[in-house]
């Protein structure tokens, strides 16, 4: 990160007390993520006395991909947290998108690394339920870019995910280093998530995304939720494309 100099701490919120922060609070760009592909914003964010650490991505500093509209990243990102919120299980942290330094962009809480933990062996674990449930929402967003440095394990012990601009592609391209529970039975607890996304993806979830995505983008998603209700299994590598994301780090 770029420069090196004190920056504004990480701080834990309730849900509902981050996203009104980070919709109305003032956005202080502190440094860059000068690793990240797109442009990646390290900032603080304060309001009424609260100042909390955030991560912005201005819809300006996106890079063009051949497959994903331009400018579109940021409400992609923002289609992750909707269905992370509405699964109950908090894998991405609180997320906006909103008006920022340099445009209109994606806003997201800053998340306390548990730096002690190997997320390169973490990733290959099969008895982490969160590692798991992780598995069944990437492949309900569709996600193409799962690598392990997008996974974030938090000192309590719950593991986050982020950086999700490159999801809900219409055409199935899930790429993730979580393979390990590849074509085995789903979980009860996931099934029983997948059903309430299901119903809320016919009410306000998709409504929601409706505002986010294409018509049928947000189609698909449905259809990736049928899909993984009816064969009542995690996926598996596709023939077709690459199965795991390169760098997988």
């Amino acid at each position: 990160m770029e420069p090196e100099e004190e920056l504004t701490p990480p701080l834990e919120l309730p849900t509902e007390d981050a996203i009104a922060l980070l919709e109305r609070g003032e956005i202080t760009i502190e440094g860059r993520l000068v690793n990240a592909s797109n442009a990646t914003l390290y900032c603080a964010v304060s309001a009424d006395g609260v100042t909390a650490a955030c991560v912005y991505k201005p819809v300006a500093g996106e890079r063009p991909l051949w497959d994903f509209p331009d400018g579109t990243l940021a409400e992609r990102e923002v289609a992750a947290y909707e269905v992370s919120a509405a699964s109950g299980w908090g894998i991405v942290p609180p997320t906006v998108y909103r008006e920022g330094p340099a445009g209109p962009g994606m806003v997201q809480l800053w998340i306390a690394e548990d730096e002690s933990v190997d997320v390169a062996q973490l990733m290959r674990r099969r008895d982490r339920d969160e590692l798991r449930r992780i598995a069944v929402f990437d492949a309900v967003i569709n996600n193409s870019d799962r690598k392990g440095g997008h996974l974030l394990p938090h000192p309590s012990g719950h593991v986050y995910g982020v950086d999700h601009g490159v999801s809900f592609h219409e055409d199935d391209k899930l790429r993730t280093v979580l393979w390990q529970w590849a074509g085995r039975q789903l979980p009860d607890d996931a099934t029983e998530v997948l059903r309430r996304l299901r119903r809320e993806l016919d009410g306000r979830l998709g409504e929601t995304l409706f505002r986010l995505l294409t018509t049928a983008e947000v189609r698909r998603t449905k259809a990736r939720v049928d899909r993984l209700l009816s064969t009542r299994r995690h996926p598996e590598p596709s023939e077709d494309w690459p199965a795991v994301p390169w760098p997988p780090m």
